[in-house]
């Protein structure tokens, strides 16, 4: 993969974008405008929480440097420490935590500490009516996808996909650089930096040239939200997936589920990140590759394939602002998705 190259073009008007056309449409209607939370400038708060998995303090100390030497300041939710069995604090403290980190206007982003599991036992009892009024970045990957699916079909307030801060190094001098990439990324996003990824082409791309708001995030989770309230529209997006552990059948499955959901039918395109598939037990081969999954599930469309895209559970997990309008341009000798 080639480095990627960044535009820096801050936008300090913020949330004016796509607000103004809002009015009164219902914002579960997949047309309504997306709201840009402001970006940040020096001296801002970033809240650290745990909503879904338990992390150690001493664990995010690495993030807490980082996001210092960029400027901001910090403050680290309740949830920090705290476990309960496989959890950052019971359901109602990983609950309460978030919720006040959403409703205090002081708090100018939040950052989740970790993946795991358990937003889902969580967000139906969150209240986004603040952060509607005063909205503010949320950031992470794996289960976060829950929020980042929520928030696009409730709330169509943007949110940035990434790392978290247990993948900060505790050395940086060791760290590879694609590592140091993609957390440098998530600074770039919340100060208002456009984001331009060029990425060296898969040899089983569909080429092609699209604009579309930006959706998606773990594959697994967006499979287990369908039909619920967080339930991510996808007609006329482009949606990007990607997924770690799981068996090829079970891909297979999963894209199946996007497929008869019709959530691959009016894309504008899609974005194949990281998903590092477990071996197929002895005597039990899929027989069908990642990409021959996917090229099956989408045939009968023309929109833009783009496979390997640096997302996911991985060291080049680029940061992505969901729900912000991007242009995917895959051409045979390069392949780039642009912020527009």
């Amino acid at each position: 993969m080639k480095r990627k190259d960044f535009l820096s073009s801050v936008i300090p008007l913020g949330a004016t974008l796509g607000a103004v056309a809002r009015g009164n449409m219902p914002l579960d209607d997949p047309d309504t405008p997306t709201t840009i939370p402001p970006y940040l400038k020096k001296g801002d708060t970033i809240g650290i929480t745990s909503p879904a998995g338990f992390i150690k303090t001493e664990e995010i100390q690495s993030a807490v440097n980082k996001i210092t030497e960029w400027g901001f300041t910090v403050r680290i939710g309740s949830t920090i420490g705290k476990q309960n069995f496989t959890f950052g604090g019971t359901d109602a403290e990983r609950r309460d935590d978030l919720q006040q980190l959403i409703d205090d206007q002081n708090v100018k982003a939040i950052l989740c500490a970790r993946g795991g599991y358990g937003l889902v036992r969580i967000i139906d009892e969150l209240d986004f009516k603040k952060l509607d009024k005063h909205p503010k970045w949320i950031i992470g990957f794996s289960d976060i996808t829950v929020l980042h699916s929520h928030l696009n079909r409730n709330t169509r307030i943007a949110s940035i996909h990434s790392k978290m801060c247990n993948s900060f190094p505790d050395d940086w001098s060791k760290a590879e650089q694609v590592q140091i990439d993609s957390i440098e990324s998530i600074r770039q996003c919340l100060a208002g930096e456009k984001m331009r990824y060029l990425m060296t082409p898969h040899p089983r791309n569909r080429t092609g040239m699209v604009d579309g708001e930006l959706v998606g995030g773990n594959l697994k989770t967006i499979e287990s939200l369908a039909g619920s309230k967080s339930d991510i529209h996808t007609r006329d997006k482009i949606l990007f997936v990607e997924d770690t552990g799981e068996y090829l059948y079970s891909i297979d499955r999963m894209f199946w589920n996007l497929k008869r959901s019709g959530k691959l039918s009016k894309l504008k395109g899609l974005i194949i990140g990281g998903f590092k598939p477990k071996k197929d037990d002895p005597g039990e081969e899929f027989g069908l590759t990642l990409e021959d999954i996917v090229l099956e599930k989408v045939a009968e469309y023309k929109y833009p394939v783009c496979f390997d895209f640096p997302v996911g559970h991985q060291k080049n997990n680029l940061a992505l602002k969901c729900g912000v309008l991007h242009r995917l341009a895959v051409h045979e000798n390069e392949c780039r998705l642009s912020e527009v």
